[in-house]
């Protein structure tokens, strides 16, 4: 599986994340949350982070799997630390049978991205 963003965002993946949902299902898109790298580290009491040495840094990984109208979801993956997020599709040979939930995915999120994200409440 290969994996290169498609999109760069300004701020916390929780942030990030919240937005791109909300993008999403505008665009009649189901995103669904199926792993968090936060959540994951909880059970690992001694999992430094390799970026910044610390077991409390900012670095986050978000796997989404997006179902459009065809029965085969696209993975959409957040990647973010520093206050910055990165977003990509997995591009396996499953995601490109999937070409126009991928181009929705894309469509959704590239041309919306805002100046500004208000946090969550």
């Amino acid at each position: 599986m290969n994996i290169s963003p498609f999109l760069a965002i300004n701020h916390p993946c929780d942030e990030a994340l919240q937005w791109a949902r909300k993008q999403l299902l505008r665009a009649d898109l189901r995103p669904i949350q199926t792993f968090d790298l936060h959540a994951a580290r909880l059970a690992m009491h001694d999992c430094s982070c390799p970026n910044h040495g610390t077991e409390k840094c900012d670095c986050q990984m978000v796997v989404l799997l997006v179902y459009g109208k065809v029965a085969e979801p696209a993975t959409l993956i957040l990647h973010g630390n520093d206050g910055q997020v990165w977003i990509s599709i997995a591009n396996d040979l499953q995601q490109r049978t999937n070409a126009k939930l991928i181009h929705s995915i894309q469509q959704a999120l590239e041309t919306k991205v805002p100046i500004f994200i208000p946090k969550a409440e």
